[in-house]
């Protein structure tokens, strides 16, 4: 492991270690305002915004939050859908000194009130739909101040007159805030804010530009510390990567939603650090990103497999122009190896999978985009002066190639730590090595390969079974869209493998059929022994499959049956 035999795969326009900037993230937005003041930095359903308006509104943001007493180091809340004033208030936070605590606008009153207690934020910008739910929780919290906004506030006429009255019907929530006491109107801000450069004090090892909150798949989601050295170097080497893109001249599509990492670093920070426009989708909607790419061309396209997956199987696929698309890179789940496939085929473009995770802000792993050697199966190669090993699970040693074992991984863009959590974070690290909970393998060539989550492994009948595996053979099968393998408990094998299958519009498949197919392809013991076919399949905000809410819907449904029994 020592000779890093990735680095042999290297083509020679990426470097293998590369040279930071060492400033600030919000300093990207006022080159951006310099280099190319009346470019289109955001491009909102019709709306355009120019990097020399945002860098504005962003002072705008940071002066006013400075005003209601944000110092350096405080935490503001941001509950936004991906709009212009995610992208403002995320640079005006940052600005004030302050650190960002992004937050899922899905939230419930109680996952966004443990969050706020746990990070101490003292002020929330969120959309006005939201504003009954935050209300709510504010008094149990350090929450002192609340920014609404709406998005009519940034749609272009008629939009902005129309778009009230749809939210109502839909939603049936009507909202009046008045621009007083602890309660704030964006727009108020925007239309009186000073303009007005904000300086602080800058340690570009150590001071937090983020703190970003864990899925919570193990206990309750813990904050993620990331510095602006951490962001920063991860959006460099992902440039590096996309070495084919030209400065200033890109745009990249926006359907991942900022409140997570992914989406934050390789869209919010990588488009203002390269000048490139950034068009803005609120949520995934198939049919509204279809139409998009054919109207806007995008060229640049970061996305996870579920986004590729609902695109291909739209019957409406034809009737659109997708041509204008020359990179993805995948993240956030596997990504089948058929959906690769078929998706570089209808755009001519090129779509890898990457690896990352939160703690590594979150890239460390990807494919080649441009190059020949491309592995089925494999997450790639290390990023740029990112290192990666394999600990064997019987010595916790690094392991040989071919040998399954735990990632590890160092660099850059590691975490430095969970917030106030100090137990959770030495246990994450060995001797400097970040744990990532991913079990996996190295070829003797320097290609890595995830197998699954060390939690996600299924003991049955003294086997260890990948549910991976046996997810990329049946996603082979011509009639799934999507689906997920998981371990539910057996009394007889401890646990069994049970695969949740939904089926491609107008396509039909039976169990037997699903059986037969899958034990072609695998050892009697990793074939499932149960299947059910859904509509739809439970999954995050960025569209990864929750694998661990069917165990748990299945565990309770055991638990009733036990109960009547």
């Amino acid at each position: 492991m020592e000779a890093k035999p990735w680095l042999d795969l290297y083509p020679d326009t990426i470097p293998t270690t590369l040279d930071y900037k060492r400033k600030p993230v919000q300093s990207y937005l006022t080159e951006a305002a310099e280099n190319y003041p009346e470019k289109a930095a955001v491009h909102f359903m019709g709306k355009e915004i120019t990097f020399k308006e945002v860098y504005e509104c962003a002072l705008r943001m940071g002066n006013y939050l400075r005003d209601i007493g944000i110092k350096k180091g405080d935490r503001v809340a941001i509950m936004l859908p991906n709009c212009p004033q995610s992208v403002i208030s995320y640079y005006g936070v940052l600005y004030a000194g302050g650190i960002v605590v992004q937050t899922n606008p899905l939230y419930t009153e109680r996952e966004l009130e443990y969050q706020m207690k746990d990070s101490a934020a003292e002020v929330i910008i969120g959309l006005d739909l939201l504003y009954p739910r935050i209300s709510k929780i504010m008094k149990n919290t350090q929450l002192k101040h609340i920014i609404v906004t709406a998005i009519k506030d940034y749609l272009p006429f008629p939009k902005n007159i129309v778009y009230p009255f749809i939210q109502k019907r839909q939603s049936g929530i009507v909202v009046n805030v008045k621009h007083e006491g602890n309660q704030h109107l964006f727009k108020k801000i925007m239309s009186a804010g000073k303009v007005a450069p904000l300086e602080n004090e800058f340690d570009f090892e150590k001071d937090l530009a983020l703190l970003q909150y864990t899925g919570g798949t193990t206990g309750y989601p813990k904050g993620v510390m990331l510095t602006h050295k951490n962001l920063i170097s991860n959006a460099t080497a992902c440039d590096a990567w996309l070495y084919k893109a030209r400065k200033g001249e890109e745009k990249i599509l926006g359907v991942l939603p900022f409140f997570h990492v992914y989406g934050m670093t390789t869209v919010l920070i990588l488009a203002v650090m390269q000048g490139y426009k950034m068009i803005l989708l609120p949520k995934f909607d198939v049919e509204t990103t279809l139409k998009t790419i054919h109207k806007l061309r995008p060229t640049i396209f970061p996305g996870a497999p579920t986004i590729y997956i609902g695109l291909l199987n739209s019957p409406n696929i034809d009737k659109y122009d997708l041509t204008s698309i020359k990179s993805c890179l995948s993240g956030s789940a596997p990504l089948p190896y058929e959906i690769q496939q078929k998706f570089e085929k209808i755009t001519g473009g090129k779509l890898v999978e990457g690896y990352g995770l939160t703690e590594s802000s979150p890239v460390t792993h990807a494919n080649f985009l441009w190059e020949e050697n491309r592995v089925k199966g494999s997450i790639g190669v290390p990023w740029p002066d990112t290192e990666s090993i394999i600990l064997s699970a019987e010595t916790g040693e690094a392991a040989l190639p071919g040998e399954i074992g735990e990632i590890a991984v160092k660099g850059p863009q590691i975490m430095q730590g969970y917030w106030n959590r100090a137990e959770d974070t030495a246990a994450t690290f060995k001797d400097g090595w970040l744990l990532t909970g991913d079990m996996g393998y190295m070829d003797k060539d320097g290609f890595f390969y995830i197998v699954d989550r060390k939690k996600d492994i299924i003991i049955a009948g003294g086997y260890n079974i990948y549910p991976r595996e046996i997810e990329d053979v049946l996603y082979e099968h011509p009639a799934i869209q999507e689906m997920v393998v998981a371990g539910v408990p057996d009394p007889y094998r401890g646990e069994t493998v049970k695969a949740y299958i939904v089926l491609k519009e107008g396509m039909t498949a039976t169990e037997q059929e699903l059986d037969e197919y899958a034990r072609k392809y695998l050892a009697a013991y990793k074939v499932p022994r149960v299947y059910e076919f859904r509509t739809e399949l439970p999954k995050t905000a960025v569209g990864k499959i929750l694998r661990r809410a069917l165990v748990d819907e299945e565990r309770s449904k055991r638990k009733d049956d036990e109960k009547l029994g």
